[in-house]
């Protein structure tokens, strides 16, 4: 079992701090964060999450007012058991960062038939039900077969 997961997207205000919040539900008593691979480039370090992430958060019970949005660094990919990525490409711009993290990264959707989860930023808010959504099923799934390949009961 991972005992450190850090989950990763483009800007860290979106899409990732729901999952981070969802994850630390899921798996108490693990140690849950969130970075952007771009969160830099993209001038929103220290920025809140999303208006409209909030929003649908909060509708599932979810509190990520107090979230702000940091850069993903190598020392962090190397403080973590495992990475989880919204897309595909998210892979290659994780191993950028830091190579040697390539082995422990993995799509959030890969128990899910390798889903992608698409970036809602600047979208209608139905485009973030539909990432919460997405959000809520690829994590229960993974961690049921985090717990399986575990062997813990």
């Amino acid at each position: 079992m991972f005992d450190k997961v850090l989950v990763v997207c483009v800007g860290n205000i979106c899409r990732s701090p729901i999952a981070e919040r969802v994850l630390a539900e899921k798996l108490p008593g693990r140690t849950i964060h969130s970075a952007g691979i771009a969160s830099q480039k993209s001038g929103l370090v220290g920025m809140p999450a999303d208006d409209k992430a909030m929003e649908v958060a909060a509708q599932h019970g979810f509190d990520i007012t107090q979230h702000t949005s940091q850069q993903l660094t190598a020392q962090m990919c190397s403080d973590y058991d495992l990475i989880l990525v919204m897309e595909k490409g998210h892979v290659d711009a994780v191993t950028t960062i830091a190579p040697e993290a390539r082995g422990k990264t993995m799509l959030l959707g890969h128990w899910n038939g390798q889903l992608d989860i698409p970036d809602p930023f600047r979208q209608s808010k139905e485009a973030f039900d539909h990432v919460f959504k997405l959000i809520d099923d690829c994590t229960r799934i993974g961690v049921t077969n985090w717990v399986a390949d575990a062997g813990v009961t």
